[in-house]
């Protein structure tokens, strides 16, 4: 990838003149909205590969974006907020964000968060500390993966995950019967310690249920084993 197109949308013009200085000093190409009706358009004209959003912002707000977005694209999006709860954390991911970073940040922080973001969008990437169980295709209970092209399909109809939500069911599915802990899970697929008690894991794996309709399905892929974490069952 030449160019890597960074859209921050945020109506606080200093916050969002700040992040560009350092995402152009990170070598990225930044395109910036004031609101998200504009944000949306500039996703509409141009080749974007990351987002960084704002919630509370005037008219159509944050959580209302990520939601568009992601009815016909899975690019990573880094939701920005001034809150900090557990369940503000929950509402942005819950409604398709891939993380969350709590205004004021650290700029190298953010910027840190963008890097992990876009390696696993540039994806098939051969680093990966996930493990290879050394097949491109996965197949258990209806559920195929294909790692190379990462294509997802249940029961024969296709699904469309986020980068975050296919590593982390290549991570179960390519472990058969192995039981992921949230902060194993979170330090297998975000490649870094856990950096806060968070509910990231859950509402990712909850979208994914959501996605596979596990809820409709007799013998459900995803399994919880309370207490102690996830696990995918041959």
């Amino acid at each position: 990838m030449a160019e890597t197109r960074i859209l921050v949308v945020d109506d606080e013009k200093e916050i969002a003149d700040l992040i560009e200085i350092y995402l152009v000093s990170d070598g990225y190409k930044v395109l910036k909205a004031n609101n998200a009706e504009e944000g949306l358009a500039v996703l509409e004209q141009e080749e974007v590969h990351l987002v960084l959003l704002d919630i509370m912002m005037p008219g159509m707000n944050g959580l209302e974006m990520c939601k568009k977005i992601r009815e016909n694209n899975n690019i990573p999006i880094i939701m920005l907020s001034a809150k900090s709860t557990d369940l503000d954390k929950i509402l942005g991911l819950g409604t398709g964000a891939d993380d969350y970073v709590t205004k004021p940040f650290n700029p190298l922080e953010l910027t840190a968060r963008v890097k992990s973001q876009l390696r696993r969008y540039t994806q098939l990437n051969p680093n990966s500390n996930i493990h290879d169980s050394g097949k491109n295709e996965i197949f258990i209970k209806g559920l195929t993966i294909n790692k190379d092209n990462h294509k997802v399909t249940v029961d024969g109809e296709e699904i469309k995950l986020t980068p975050i939500e296919f590593d982390i069911l290549y991570l179960l599915a390519s472990n058969p019967g192995r039981v992921f802990s949230t902060d194993e899970i979170f330090e297998n697929v975000w490649n870094e310690k856990v950096y806060e008690a968070n509910n990231t894991v859950m509402v990712h794996i909850r979208r994914l249920r959501g996605k596979m309709k596990e809820d409709t399905r007799q013998n459900k892929i995803i399994t919880t084993v309370w207490g102690v974490g996830y696990k995918v069952e041959k």
